[in-house]
């Protein structure tokens, strides 16, 4: 992954760790000015406490920025100890997360304007979710493993899924297109076809001839 350059404007980073009986993940998620999203993963090979995993995210995440030379960052994480103790509004007493932030104040110093925040943990579900899948990975460490690529499929598989023998002049929505016009469904439609292509049709408009899908815009 390579960010090509940076900006002045403020970057956001989020950050989860998760230890459970199956092992131990941390995940960082790194947020642009323009709102893209660089995520980081990793499975921690060692016991750890949750308070060390949530440092060991951290760490992680601002190294990252380290490296890509921004400035202005501000952080958040559902980790009310980590965040409270690297803001000094709590002490650190226990002699395993002190050498943690140590390392991180060791960062700080790198940026111009840093800001530590609590965020909810249903609020922080990117981060988390990356941190749980580290922790749940039996990893190779003898094979390399390829990055995960997310996407979002905005219809059903079986709406694309036409083979060449029922393939005919009518575009893949065409069922969308007859219920937003005339509210008709199709012949064999049953019951459950019914409520689903309702529902699709939730997200589409219909200027004149021209089916559009719904945007935030």
């Amino acid at each position: 992954m390579c960010i090509a350059t940076t900006e002045d404007s403020s970057w956001k980073l989020n950050f989860d760790g998760a230890s459970n009986v199956v092992g131990n993940g941390i995940g960082a998620v790194l947020v642009s000015s323009n709102g893209d999203h660089y995520p980081f993963t990793c499975k921690l090979d060692f016991d750890c406490t949750n308070n060390m995993a949530e440092y060991e995210a951290c760490i992680m995440g601002l190294q990252a920025v380290v490296e890509r030379g921004i400035k202005k960052l501000e952080v958040y994480g559902d980790s009310a100890l980590v965040v409270y103790q690297l803001r000094g509004e709590w002490e650190t007493r226990d002699l395993k997360l002190i050498n943690y932030r140590k390392v991180v104040l060791g960062l700080l110093e790198k940026f111009d304007d840093i800001n530590f925040n609590y965020l909810p943990r249903d609020e922080n579900h990117m981060a988390d979710a990356l941190a749980t899948l580290a922790s749940m990975i039996k990893a190779n460490k003898e094979k390399e493993m390829r990055p995960i690529q997310m996407s979002v499929y905005e219809a059903p598989a079986h709406c694309c899924n036409i083979e060449k023998k029922e393939k005919n002049d009518s575009p893949w929505y065409q069922d969308i297109l007859q219920y937003v016009r005339d509210r008709k469904y199709p012949e064999q439609a049953n019951e459950n076809d019914k409520r689903t292509l309702r529902r699709l049709a939730c997200d589409y408009v219909l200027d004149g001839d021209i089916l559009y899908k719904r945007r935030k815009d």
